[in-house]
């Protein structure tokens, strides 16, 4: 058994399939206990589904990575239970937050407790800025501060995402597959198991949601989301720390000078859309935490997309910017990420003028009809 599990170790691609097939196996008891204990959202205003759906699809997401995280890898993980906490005090905080929606303030505590884990404890973080600005090697001091930054943002912009089916599911799959061909191109195995792990866990929840009938669909609720984006997190600083100091023996064509531009093309669609929100919020005079309905998702809903056809735009729109990243991956982190945030706006620019269009053709049937 221990030469198998060694053999598969070295094969990080069988992660995908592996934690698929642990993910189908416990997915159906998932979607029993909730309804049983009643972890499900009602229909609402808010929402337009039908039926009582388990919103605890992170549990399944969490059930299946652990279990193959700790058979396959955890002795080549460096401080291996301090994320394990990780995963775990992260899962509860979600939980919670789906149980009894916590305040964003008593939220946002919980995530950095969480991060404690990921940031201090194990010690994952980022060190070094790239050049950008000229700064190379960071203090402790700055590291820890721009480190917890960077994961709040990427927690938040993944859980704030996740409104339509499939579509924080399907771009973590796209986020998962990107780092796990990356490492496993730079002979990084246990970081590419990791992350094809990952994906493969996120698929199974990715069928259930958005090809499930009434008695089979799940939501992956906060538990889900934030679940994600902490793991995001890791391996997003994984990433940037292997390109800071990128070992002498490994191939110079997979080395990104602009490793921090290319990690925001990846998550650019979440983190871009979390940044306009906010602003339009404080802008309006409300508070960047309250809910609305002004994110990408519900913008591309009112020109008349489906919630299929949202999540295929949106996921092809990542591709799109990880390909973009990746092809321009020696150029000034600067100079990329002026250019995403262009690229950005035009986007957004064109979408809101087909919101208004479809707005103004909406207002002129309705004036006919009256």
């Amino acid at each position: 058994m221990q030469k198998l599990i060694e053999n598969i170790s070295q094969m990080p691609l069988f992660g995908v399939v592996i934690t698929f097939l642990i993910g189908l196996f416990f997915m159906p008891l998932v979607i029993r206990v909730a309804k049983k204990y009643n972890f499900v959202v009602k229909p609402n205003k808010r929402t337009s589904h039908q039926g009582d759906i388990p919103n605890v699809g992170g549990l399944n997401i969490f059930i299946s990575f652990v279990i193959f995280f700790c058979i396959f890898e955890y002795h080549q993980i460096p401080n291996f239970y301090s994320l394990l906490m990780g995963f775990c005090a992260i899962l509860l905080v979600g939980l919670i937050d789906d149980l009894i929606d916590l305040r964003a303030s008593w939220k946002l505590l919980g995530e950095i407790i969480a991060g404690c884990f990921l940031i201090v404890l194990a010690d994952v973080r980022i060190t070094n800025m790239h050049g950008i600005f000229s700064i190379w090697e960071l203090s402790d001091i700055a590291s820890y501060l721009i480190s917890f930054f960077v994961y709040i943002a990427i927690i938040n912009a993944l859980n704030l995402i996740d409104g339509v089916d499939g579509l924080a599911s399907g771009m973590g799959i796209i986020y998962a597959c990107f780092f796990a061909i990356y490492f496993h191109l730079t002979g990084n195995i246990a970081l590419s198991l990791l992350a094809y792990g990952l994906s493969g866990s996120l698929a199974v929840f990715f069928i259930y949601n958005v090809f499930g009938d009434s008695r089979r669909k799940i939501f992956m609720g906060d538990s889900g989301s934030l679940l994600l984006g902490f793991l995001i997190s890791y391996l997003t600083f994984q990433f940037l720390e292997l390109n800071a100091y990128w070992p002498l023996d490994t191939l110079q064509i997979y080395h990104m000078k602009a490793a921090p531009a290319v990690a925001i093309c990846v998550l650019f669609v979440p983190l871009f859309d979390t940044v306009r929100v906010a602003v339009m919020r404080i802008k309006h005079g409300t508070s960047p935490f309250c809910p609305d309905k002004n994110h990408i998702h519900h913008l591309l809903l009112r020109i008349g997309l489906k919630h299929k056809q949202v999540t295929c735009v949106l996921m092809t729109v990542t591709i799109g910017f990880t390909l973009l990243g990746i092809a321009c991956r020696n150029w000034s982190s600067i100079w990329l990420m002026v250019l995403t945030c262009v690229i950005g706006f035009i986007l957004i620019f064109i979408l809101w003028r087909l919101v208004d269009k479809a707005n103004n053709e909406s207002s002129n049937k309705n004036q006919i009809n009256n």
